[in-house]
């Protein structure tokens, strides 16, 4: 049986949250640097909702929109939406694990575990499949 050649690093997948960080003016040690774009990046790809991958690196969620509307930005929204959808892939699997084949707990009574209650999550997988994504903003121009 003959061995398949090594892949080549040329061969795999680019990353889908690979891009240009935005271009700032003046960089400020406290403000929106390569490496805490990056890091909303992969938060955003971890968490799904743009406040909370915003406060993990210590920045608000206007500012991140604000640094998603600037011009040359276009990279870094992208990347963005595909960190959302990504956010939004991962809570509605883990809803529909539970839903499908349900959660465990332990009861307890008088501070021992006494059991366990298996139940499945229906209401979690509604609510998944009702959510809307956070649309995009769009810039308002006057």
């Amino acid at each position: 049986m003959a061995e398949s050649p090594p892949a080549s690093p040329e061969a795999e997948e680019p990353d889908p949250l690979a891009f240009t960080p935005v271009a700032l003016d003046r960089v400020r040690h406290n403000g929106w640097t390569e490496r805490r774009q990056r890091d909303f990046i992969a938060a955003l790809a971890v968490m799904g909702t743009v406040l909370r991958a915003a406060r993990a690196v210590g920045m608000t969620k206007q500012s991140a929109y604000n640094l998603r509307d600037r011009p040359g930005a276009e990279s870094f929204a992208a990347a963005w939406d595909v960190a959302l959808q990504m956010g939004y892939d991962d809570a509605f699997g883990q809803a529909m694990e539970r839903a499908i084949h349900g959660i465990t707990s332990p009861r307890f009574y008088r501070g021992k575990q006494v059991g366990t209650r298996h139940r499945f999550d229906y209401r979690l997988a509604l609510a998944v499949l009702n959510a809307r994504r956070e649309p995009p903003r769009k810039k308002v121009t006057q």
